[in-house]
């Protein structure tokens, strides 16, 4: 994927859902993959010509691994000329070696998040960027209907009252193929996670099933994204010009 094809899809799906508004200061949060580091270099890029005038800050939330070498983002960060923050935490402790949670995945995105939050607000911000894209929607509406028994996933802006911060996700309409090939072509500096949970996960299984069904019935993952936004299921559907935003 060229650069300016994410910028038509970043600006897309911000259009669509007013996912920014002039002044905005949005902390991006880096997890050091591919999805979030491609957000980053997308807005980064857009900031210079997009109508309404925002600034950005990385964050990303150290959650303890051993071996997680961030510096290669932090360069990456310079180049961008976007600020680039290290939240330090105690995450891994907590959930691995005190808690010994048999299914740590929850409550360490839980942390992280808590942790992205309050950090973003001490900076000022007052939004956050995720680097949810098109497959984790459906992936998300997948489980949801597998785990839970219901028709949910995540909604492209998502208002937290209790902490007065607007969460975005501009990479709504990409693929996750075309971030692939994005990190690729612009050799996206990925900082591949430590944790001895990862790809062992609920959300891996369901991948890989819609993966399976995708090949047998091609376009099914197409079609459920859609489904998504015709239905208008968790926000989804494209917002009309007067509608509120905080």
């Amino acid at each position: 994927m060229e650069l300016q094809k994410l910028y038509s899809y970043l600006r897309r799906g911000i259009d669509d859902y007013h996912m920014i508004t002039s002044g905005d200061k949005i902390a991006v949060g880096i997890s050091g993959g591919k999805d979030s580091l491609a957000l980053l270099y997308g807005l980064a890029g857009l900031k210079r010509f997009y109508p309404l005038p925002f600034e950005l800050v990385a964050i990303t939330v150290d959650v303890g691994f051993e071996g997680m070498n961030f510096k290669p983002i932090a360069e990456l960060c310079k180049k961008l000329e976007v600020p680039y923050e290290i939240v330090t935490t105690d995450i891994k402790e907590i959930v691995f070696d005190v808690r010994k949670e048999s299914n740590p995945c929850s409550l360490c995105s839980k942390m992280r998040k808590g942790a992205l939050n309050n950090r973003a607000k001490e900076l000022g911000c007052n939004k956050i960027a995720y680097a949810h894209h098109k497959d984790d929607a459906v992936e998300t509406l997948m489980m949801s209907l597998i785990y839970e028994g219901r028709i949910h996933s995540f909604s492209p802006v998502t208002y937290l009252d209790k902490m007065d911060l607007t969460l975005i996700r501009p990479m709504i309409y990409v693929c996750e193929s075309e971030v692939v090939g994005f990190k690729n072509k612009y050799n996206l500096p990925v900082v591949k996670s430590t944790c001895e949970a990862d790809g062992n996960t609920k959300r891996e299984y369901v991948k890989h099933l819609l993966a399976d069904i995708n090949k047998e019935t091609g376009g099914v993952k197409n079609r459920m994204f859609t489904a998504l936004v015709t239905d208008h299921i968790s926000g989804f559907g494209v917002l009309k010009e007067d509608s509120h935003e905080r």
